[in-house]
């Protein structure tokens, strides 16, 4: 075997590891991946590599613990900015996902704000395999009713619930259900949120690829943004995950800030 250095961080309990391919050229197979995410080993919710840099901004390659590529990452992309922001003195870093640029500033020791860029609501870029109308679905799961789950995509495709209990269901089992469910060609991410007042949110998520997460930065935006659409909520608001909360704030042009902690950096070494 092989050791490569790596870097481990977490974002509220959504953990990363972190290679910087600009020191290393490293390529894992998916399976290795896999074995690598399983927590009986290293243990993680995404791998990220961070690529050379292109312009002034840092491409990212993001895959989840099943193995399978992804375009978003919120909490592991502000992780990174951290990271980067040590690595080359600067507050303020451009990441590059395979399909956004999302500014990153590190607000204190702590503390990263990333701009996600604008939702998307077409149909066919979420994606979901047919027309619903107002971006709503009703699913039936082991013949129990899920009414008006709210569809649309930031970065990723997301589903969320408005319920009165967000823990008072078997997520576990449901969130696999839902996200496999036959109207979502490219599976789909899975929250079911409870507002709690204007400006508090708390959820539950079940992520595609992942599973159950303590959070998860995509959701937290997209749980922002359902819940401005449906007159819930202000355009700020905290979304609330067991070990912390993310700020989400959602400009006049759309644009969602994302704001939250993250953890020290950690430097490990990996079998490979």
């Amino acid at each position: 075997m092989t050791k490569v250095n790596a870097y481990k961080m977490d974002g509220l309990g959504n953990d990363f590891i972190i290679i910087d391919r600009r020191e290393v050229q490293i390529n894992l197979s998916k399976e290795k991946i896999i074995e690598l995410g399983d927590r009986t080993n290293v243990g993680f919710d995404q791998i990220i590599f961070i690529e050379k840099k292109i312009n002034n901004y840092f491409p990212i390659t993001i895959f989840n613990s099943d193995g399978g590529e992804i375009s978003a990452c919120g909490n592991g992309s502000r992780c990174v900015a951290y990271l980067l922001s040590e690595k080359v003195n600067s507050k303020l870093i451009k990441i590059k996902t395979n399909n956004r640029l999302l500014d990153a500033e590190v607000v204190s020791e702590s503390s990263v704000k990333l701009n996600m860029g604008k939702p998307i609501f077409d149909i066919e870029k979420i994606p979901l395999s047919k027309e619903i109308k107002d971006n709503r679905v009703d699913l039936t799961i082991d013949g129990k009713s899920f009414k008006n789950g709210f569809c649309l995509n930031v970065g990723n495709p997301h589903i969320i619930f408005f319920v009165k209990d967000c823990f008072a269901y078997d997520l576990k089992n449901i969130g696999p259900k839902i996200e496999n469910y036959s109207i979502f060609p490219q599976r789909i991410n899975v929250t079911l949120a409870q507002v709690e007042n204007k400006r508090l949110i708390k959820v539950n998520v079940w992520e595609r690829g992942a599973g159950l997460t303590k959070a998860c930065g995509t959701a937290a935006c997209a749980t922002a943004v359902a819940a401005l659409k449906n007159k819930l909520t202000s355009n700020k608001v905290e979304i609330k995950f067991n070990e912390g909360v993310l700020d989400i704030e959602i400009d006049n042009s759309q644009n969602i800030f994302m704001t939250g902690p993250v953890s020290k950096v950690k430097t490990l070494q990996i079998d490979i």
